[in-house]
C-alpha cells in the first residue's frame, strides 16, 4: 500500500514542471485577448520648449477616447477595429466626422507592436491624409521610458518622415510620438485601471452632423444665392 502511495507521489513529481510549462503556454496564447484599459495624461512637448499640458486620454478595449484644450466643448471618439474618428459634441448631442481636425486621432490607436502601419494607414485614410497606401514602418530600435519597454518605428511617406512612435507592446498602443519639427507627444502619469465603457461608446441618440447636407438644405432655402456664372 506505501509503495503504489509512494509511486504516485513520485509520478506526480515529475509531471508538475510539464504541467507548469503547459499552464504558462496556455496565459501566454490567451493573453493578447484581455482586454486592455488604461488612462493618462496627454504632454506636448515643442522642440527647444518647456511641456505643455495636451489632453486626456482613455483606452478600453480598442476604444480610445481624446479629450483636448484647444476644443473644450467636445471629445474624440475611435473605434479602431472599423475604423472611425468622431468628433462629439455632448451639450447639442452631435457628432461629426474628425478627420484631420486633430493629428491626436491619427496617432494614438491600438496597434500592433510587431507591425503598426496597417492601423496607422487606416487613420490616415479615414484623415484623407495624402499618399496613406504609401505609408512604411521601419522599426529602429528600442527604449526605456518611464520604466516601460517601448519599441520605436519610422513612419515614412515619400522617403519623409511624417513621425517616430514609441509603442508598448503590452498595452499595444503608442504611448510617445516625435513629429518631423521635432514635437513630441507623450502619455504620461499612466492608470491601468478599468474604465466606464459609457465614456468610450457613441450614445445611441446622439445624431450625426453632415456639413454637405446641410449646404443642400440651404441651397435649396429661399436664402441661397446662386453665384454668378
Amino acid at each position: 500500500m506505501f509503495e503504489m502511495a509512494d509511486l504516485i507521489v513520485a509520478a506526480a513529481r515529475r509531471a508538475w514542471p510539464r504541467l507548469c510549462v503547459l499552464a504558462g503556454l496556455l496565459l501566454c496564447w490567451c493573453a493578447p485577448a484581455l482586454a486592455v484599459e488604461f488612462s493618462a495624461d496627454l504632454v506636448r512637448t515643442p522642440a527647444g520648449a518647456a511641456p505643455v499640458p495636451a489632453g486626456r486620454l482613455m483606452v478600453r478595449d480598442g476604444h480610445v477616447r481624446i479629450e483636448t484644450p484647444e476644443l473644450p466643448d467636445g471629445f474624440f471618439l475611435i473605434d479602431g477595429s472599423k475604423p472611425t474618428a468622431y468628433f462629439v459634441r455632448p451639450a447639442i448631442r452631435i457628432y461629426m466626422d474628425a478627420r484631420q481636425s486633430s493629428r491626436l486621432t491619427s496617432w494614438f490607436v491600438p496597434v500592433d507592436a510587431d507591425g503598426p502601419c496597417r492601423q496607422w494607414q487606416a487613420m490616415a485614410r479615414l484623415a484623407g491624409e495624402a499618399h496613406p497606401d504609401d505609408m512604411l514602418c521601419e522599426r529602429v530600435g528600442e527604449d526605456v521610458v518611464d520604466g516601460r519597454r517601448l519599441i520605436a518605428y519610422r513612419v515614412i511617406i515619400d522617403t519623409s518622415e511624417r513621425f517616430v512612435g514609441w509603442i508598448d507592446p503590452i498595452y499595444r498602443f503608442p504611448l510617445r510620438i516625435r513629429t518631423k519639427d521635432g514635437d513630441i507627444v507623450s502619455a504620461e502619469n499612466i492608470l491601468g485601471i478599468p474604465q466606464p465603457a459609457a465614456l468610450l461608446l457613441l450614445p445611441p441618440e446622439f445624431r450625426k452632423f453632415d456639413p454637405e447636407t446641410l449646404i443642400r438644405q440651404v441651397k435649396q432655402s429661399d436664402a441661397w444665392v446662386a453665384p454668378p456664372e
